[in-house]
């Protein structure tokens, strides 16, 4: 125990000295939050507008809490996964320098320094999350507020969860890179591509039908929807008091990914985090099945 636990501390004092990973994966949720605000908070301000009935007025401030809420639900949904594939880079830069075999060298069991490698992960990556959820829910405090203490505490659940599972994920695919190019590569690919498949960047309503369907079978995808029913439900609430038609705001659900259809079956908030659980632990199985061949080869 005293071993694991020491190879952990090692593998986040590490990350946090490199500055190249640390600050890669420290800003990505505040520039995120940057581009969003500036770039597309118009562009979900017109589209909400535009489903909003013309007899019907709104405050400004509840629809800048409706276009901060999806912001900061799409900023979290990207970083909890993006994040941890920076922070679990260090497992294949021990690979890439050498590093790993001195380590195995001593008698540091593989199994122990593979989970030193998956909690030092995890530990990074919550704490960045972590503080990046509190700095995301700041700026919600400054451009309209709407939720309540239980959306604040199950936006955090939610920021955990996600968390193991971009933990998980991290680990199965690095396991398998042993180059600085594979992290290149690999890093590009999931930056650039993740947002669109788990519908952070682009609501899934607005994909065609064939695509909706295969994302649909993505854990992310789930995960970008707790994320937004925690984060909207208050403002969406508050819209409904304040007498917008049901259908309208049920509409505006639909819209943002709140409510999700799986081939005609609406799927349910505990349905939504039974599927990103089972799915960390099958990565997690997949994880230890790997380096269990891996060692057996050896």
């Amino acid at each position: 125990m005293k071993t694991t636990i020491s190879l952990i501390r090692r593998n986040v004092k590490l990350f946090f000295k490199d500055k190249g990973m640390f600050f890669t994966a420290l800003i990505t949720p505040a520039i995120l939050l940057v581009l969003y605000a500036t770039f597309l908070g118009n562009v979900y301000k017109d589209s909400f507008m535009a489903g909003i009935p013309p007899t019907f007025t709104l405050s400004p401030d509840l629809i800048d809490g409706l276009v901060a809420g999806q912001l900061v639900s799409s900023i979290l949904a990207v970083s909890c996964v993006t994040v941890a594939f920076c922070s679990n880079f260090l497992m294949v830069q021990d690979k890439a320098n050498g590093t790993i075999k001195d380590l195995l060298i001593t008698p540091v069991k593989s199994s122990v320094l593979s989970l030193s490698y998956y909690v030092a992960t995890l530990v990074s990556t919550l704490m960045i999350c972590l503080c990046a959820t509190v700095l995301c829910l700041g700026y919600m405090a400054i451009v309209g507020w709407y939720m309540s203490v239980a959306d604040v505490l199950l936006l955090f659940v939610d920021v955990i969860v996600l968390v193991l599972f971009g933990t998980a994920l991290s680990s199965v695919i690095n396991f398998f890179l042993s180059t600085q190019g594979q992290i290149s590569a690999v890093g590009t690919i999931i930056s650039a591509g993740y947002g669109f498949i788990c519908g952070a960047y682009m609501p899934i309503s607005s994909f065609g039908d064939g695509l909706q369907k295969a994302v649909m079978l993505l854990p992310g995808t789930y995960g970008t929807s707790l994320m937004r029913n925690h984060a909207l439900g208050g403002v969406l609430d508050e819209m409904t008091s304040q007498g917008l038609p049901a259908e309208v705001v049920d509409g505006i659900r639909q819209m943002i990914d709140c409510n999700l259809s799986f081939f005609g079956n609406d799927v349910a908030i505990a349905t939504m985090y039974g599927i990103i659980i089972g799915s960390v632990v099958l990565l997690l199985g997949a994880f230890i099945l790997a380096n269990k061949i891996k060692n057996k080869k050896k």
